[in-house]
């Protein structure tokens, strides 16, 4: 049985000014930073692990975040593993689709800056601060104001549900679009197969969000964020009714944005 670690002083039943320090968001932001530097000291295998358990079985890697808060007294993860393989996992993948769409060099290497810094850390900081922002202001229980959601452990949920994302759509994907089923095509088998990777993707996305705070003791009626499956269902119903086809929309968005 997992029991709760001691955070308080048995003399006066208030955090000490060094447990304090430690627990402070700043010097958890720090500790973690930190690691950045030290790849010895990251935990790559537990990561991979976390990974493959996005896929299959992402309620494992929540009750893994679950153990973390007993433990270590904190929701969000302190081992960037996880960030530095997704990282390569985005850099590789972009590579691929400069090669695909026949980019040279030099746009290649701007569609890869475009990627990490606007895609993955802009808007994922947006999205972060966003639903961060929600939890803590519509879905906290009543009694538990004093224990807010850790915008740390908000973009870790970010990161668990762009991972297959990612891979769905910028990696896979790839070998359909001028291979075995050229997706980026007019025609309907082509949007077909294309439309329905991102519907795959974008439902990844959205389920792996709501596991995720609903991981959360303090929250309640989170299952309002599994309502956006209603409009994106709906949304790709239409894409097949009216011919819309998001993946040629995407390989015409990263060759103009690289001109």
């Amino acid at each position: 049985m997992i029991t709760m670690l001691p955070t308080t002083s048995p003399q006066n039943g208030s955090l000490s000014a060094r447990d304090a320090a430690r627990h402070t968001a700043g010097a958890k932001r720090y500790k973690y930073l930190r690691r950045l530097l030290h790849f010895k000291a990251m935990d790559f295998e537990f990561a991979v692990w976390q990974m493959l358990y996005l896929f299959t079985s992402p309620q494992r890697v929540y009750r893994n975040f679950h153990y973390r808060k007993q433990t270590k007294d904190q929701w969000a993860r302190d081992d960037p593993a996880f960030l530095v393989l997704l990282s390569i996992w985005l850099c590789v993948s972009t590579v691929g689709f400069g090669l695909v769409l026949d980019m040279g060099f030099v746009e290649t290497l701007k569609l890869l800056l475009w990627v990490v810094f606007i895609d993955c850390i802009g808007v994922g900081l947006l999205i972060s601060t966003l639903m961060w922002f929600i939890t803590n202001k519509y879905l906290l229980k009543p009694p538990s104001k004093d224990y807010d959601v850790e915008w740390g452990y908000a973009f870790d949920v970010h990161l668990n549900a762009f991972y297959p994302l990612l891979v769905i759509l910028h990696f896979l994907q790839l070998f359909f679009i001028n291979h075995i089923v050229v997706i980026n095509s007019d025609w309907f088998l082509g949007y077909l197969v294309g439309n329905s990777l991102w519907l795959t993707a974008i439902g990844y996305y959205l389920y792996i969000t709501f596991l995720g705070y609903n991981a959360l003791p303090q929250l309640q009626n989170t299952v309002v964020l599994l309502y956006p499956f209603a409009l994106l269902v709906l949304l790709y119903i239409l894409s097949l009714s009216l011919g819309w086809n998001f993946t040629k929309g995407l390989c015409w968005f990263y060759k103009y944005r690289v001109q």
